[in-house]
């Protein structure tokens, strides 16, 4: 609780400034359109991108326990079903949506496209892992010409730490290139636990956890190691328009995170049963997610600078920010802090570590 108090006088102080005033999962209670039904909404408004997955735990908690409602009464939360990041980026452009959950390098990628965007809040924390059936791999030097690792797409988290591995075992991120295949995260789990088309799948939850029950099955890279620390799988991300001008709904969004989040650590065994039905999982098993060593639903983001030098560096991105200012809105840059004479464990946690 303290957390969201102090979440909340850096929200109250943001709003006092402001002179305009006016998942996955399938949320419940906000109104599900298409982004082809959107229509003219009222001026307490806001529309969310929606994907799904473990990852996107709290927003489905703040939506079914109407957290967004509660920090602003007369707000109209509408969700917007989204397949990809590149709908998501469109959307964005088109004046379409006002929010997303996404991954650091989406983010990262959609901002270098020009896209009017910044950090609102981290969200989760989570184990993404490379793993194989093959008795033979142990290692990324085992690989062989005819070995295929899947991701879900190229540019994707799983493939910038896939490159971050390489680069730090062989000197050279792009040596595995040519074994690199796209599928999606349910296909990749379906054909490892098959034994077919793939010799490895990198993933994040729930499907690196499914697979991790397969007989035999071993991780070959992890992301942590990859990386170096710690760093957010999701970041909410908000458009400059909303913060500016409709900083009612602004703080509603980030508030109504903080919340979901605290009450997922405080009751962890009611958040599974809320989102079992959405994850397609019994409430046993999404408990037993929710607690995976590694698993940490937070609201101070991380790693955000690493991952734009090494994006830049392998040609993801042509552009990447100066400072923590070009892509993080305010409640997130005085949560992380500025320690004069030094950085401070929170900003040495926006970097890789050598």
């Amino acid at each position: 609780m303290r957390k969201i108090i102090l979440l909340s006088v850096i929200l109250l102080v943001f709003l006092s400034s402001c002179t305009n005033s006016p998942q996955s999962s399938l949320p419940q209670n906000g109104t599900q359109v298409t982004p082809q039904e959107i229509t003219e909404a009222e001026p307490v408004r806001l529309r969310i991108a929606q994907q799904f997955g473990l990852g996107y735990a709290a927003m489905t908690i703040a939506d079914e326990l109407g957290f967004f409602e509660k920090y602003s009464p007369d707000l109209k939360v509408t969700w917007i079903q989204m397949s990809s990041d590149e709908a998501i980026f469109e959307a964005f452009n088109n004046g379409q949506i006002d929010a997303a959950v996404i991954t650091i390098p989406a983010f990262l990628i959609g901002w270098d496209q020009g896209i009017v965007w910044k950090v609102a809040s981290g969200i989760c924390v989570m184990p993404i892992t490379m793993q194989t059936l093959d008795g033979g791999i142990e290692t990324l030097a085992d690989f062989t010409q005819e070995d295929r690792i899947a991701v879900s797409a190229l540019g994707s988290i799983e493939h910038v730490l896939l490159l971050m591995s390489l680069e730090k075992e062989f000197g050279d991120a792009a040596a595995l290139n040519d074994n690199i295949l796209t599928m999606s995260h349910q296909e990749a789990l379906t054909a490892m636990a098959q034994q077919r088309d793939i010799t490895a799948h990198f993933s994040p939850p729930p499907y690196n956890l499914e697979e991790s029950k397969l007989p035999g099955v071993k991780s070959v890279v992890d992301g942590l190691s990859a990386f170096g620390a710690d760093f957010s799988f999701l970041v909410a991300a908000a458009s400059n328009d909303l913060y500016e001008n409709n900083p009612s709904a602004y703080a509603a969004f980030v508030m109504a995170i903080a919340e979901a989040t605290e009450f997922i650590h405080e009751n962890p065994e009611e958040a599974a049963t809320i989102l079992a039905p959405s994850l397609g999982l019994d409430e046993a098993t999404v408990l037993e997610y929710l607690t995976w060593p590694g698993m940490n639903y937070m609201t101070t983001p991380v790693g955000l600078m690493g991952f734009s030098d090494f994006m830049l560096k392998a040609g993801f991105i042509t552009n990447s920010p100066d400072n923590l200012r070009d892509i993080a809105f305010s409640n997130v840059l005085s949560a992380i802090g500025e320690n004069q004479g030094g950085a401070g464990v929170l900003e040495r946690l926006q970097f890789r570590l050598d």
